[in-house]
Parts: C-alpha cells; structure tokens; sequence
C-alpha cells in the first residue's frame, strides 16, 4: 500500500510540475507596472534584442538637440514601438517581454536629471494595460550619454516563449 501511495504521489507531483512549466510567471509589483521577478520555465525560448535607440523625428531640428529624437516620453513611445515591430518580426508581441533595461541621459530641460515620469508615461502605453498586462522584470538608470547627441533613451528587452 506504501509503494502505491507513493507511485500516485510521483504522478501528482509529475502532473504538478508539468502544469508548472506549462507558461512563464511573473510576480508583480505592487502598484507598480513591473514585475519582481519572471520565471521561465526550461525549454522556452529566449530572445535577445539590442539596444534600441529613438528615430529622428524633426529633421530640421537643432543638429544634436533633443528636439530632433523629441522629449522623454516622446522617446520612450518611438522605442518601444521600434521594439514591438522587431518582436512582430519574430512572431513574438509585447506580452513576450520578460525583462528590461532602460538607459536614461539627463534631460537638459529638468537640468540633467532623468525624466523617469516622462518614461513611465510611454511605458505604461505597452505594459500593465487591459490589452496587454504582462508587465517585466525592469531597471532604469541614467547614463551619461548615449550613442547620439539628443537621445535620451535607449532600451534593450529579453523575450521568451513557453513552448
């Protein structure tokens, strides 16, 4: 009756681990949109995406004024929208996203210091909405420069998919 008990306690467990892995889980922040931790189960897929920087979007703009990339949250929405047409490019979305490191410079017009509420405002347009609540695993810091004068952000994301 022993050996019984105990084969029927490895099938629960067995069915217990396999319903585990069946999708990735995210512990959320309270009040927050980011998650404080990701669990991805063995097996998923795991892409990498570089760094992604704004679009110029004023041509006739100063030459390495910010005015040419736009503010913060202009930024952050014209990234995050570079992102999610990559991730569209391998059948992957927004929800996919598992982690994030967001890169800051210091916005002359708040003298020098990062605009984390003009972040925030992009970002909560992609993450923790009705339409998509997956939320990542996320930092930001504020970084002396980027690749170009006028940029002030730039992001790179982990995705993966459960298979």
């Amino acid at each position: 009756m022993k050996r019984i008990g105990a084969i029927i306690g490895f099938g629960l467990a067995m069915l217990a681990g396999s319903a585990q892995a069946e999708g990735i889980k995210r512990t959320d922040v309270p009040n927050f949109p980011i998650a404080s931790a990701v669990i991805v189960p063995a097996g998923s897929d795991l892409i990498f995406l570089s760094g992604t920087v704004p679009p110029v979007i004023d041509k006739e703009a100063p030459k390495g004024s910010t005015q040419v990339y736009g503010n913060t949250e202009t930024q952050t929405v014209n990234v995050l929208t570079r992102i999610q047409e990559t991730l569209a490019a391998h059948d992957l979305s927004m929800g996919d996203v598992i982690q994030m490191t967001v890169f800051l410079v210091g916005d002359p017009a708040k003298e020098g210091m990062m605009d984390f509420g003009g972040m925030m405002a992009g970002y909560t347009k992609f993450f923790g909405t009705p339409e998509q609540p997956n939320k990542p695993a996320r930092s930001t810091v504020q970084v002396a420069s980027l690749a170009g004068p006028g940029m002030l952000v730039e992001i790179e994301v982990v995705a993966a998919k459960a298979k």
